[in-house]
């Protein structure tokens, strides 16, 4: 093996944590994410098997408001509409939703989950 690439890497996991773990499992279900408990403190969450992360029942304020995903949508527009159609913020007290921006790669708009964990959802400019 000379390389990365010679080890066929399957995916690449985040690990996030929550600071009520049962209330961020029952967001990540409510938004369509497939839920399977590891144990009593960890849970694998993903949409498909190469579109997961670890959610785990820990939570360092500094690193929690320190993480962030992105996740690319083929149709920003369509996805912002089916988010806000969830009204989540009146759900879940400190989810934050934000408008849509152009940004010179893309367009882009964020999310806080219930722990305070930054999602960035957006499409890039075609090349």
């Amino acid at each position: 093996m000379n390389h990365i690439n010679d080890a066929n890497v399957r995916s690449i996991r985040s690990f996030i944590g929550a600071k009520n773990y049962k209330l961020s499992k029952q967001f990540y279900t409510e938004l369509g994410f497939h839920i399977e408990d590891i144990d009593s403190k960890m849970c694998f969450v993903r949409i498909k098997e190469a579109l997961s992360f670890y959610l785990q029942d820990y939570y360092v304020r500094d690193w929690v408001n320190n993480s962030m995903l992105f996740l690319e949508v083929e149709n920003l527009d369509e996805f912002y509409d089916w988010i806000l159609k969830k009204e989540l913020p009146s759900k879940y007290k400190y989810v934050r939703i934000t408008e849509i921006k152009n940004e010179s790669w893309g367009r882009e708009f964020f999310m806080h989950d219930p722990s305070g964990v930054l999602w960035h959802f957006g499409n890039f400019n075609s090349q």
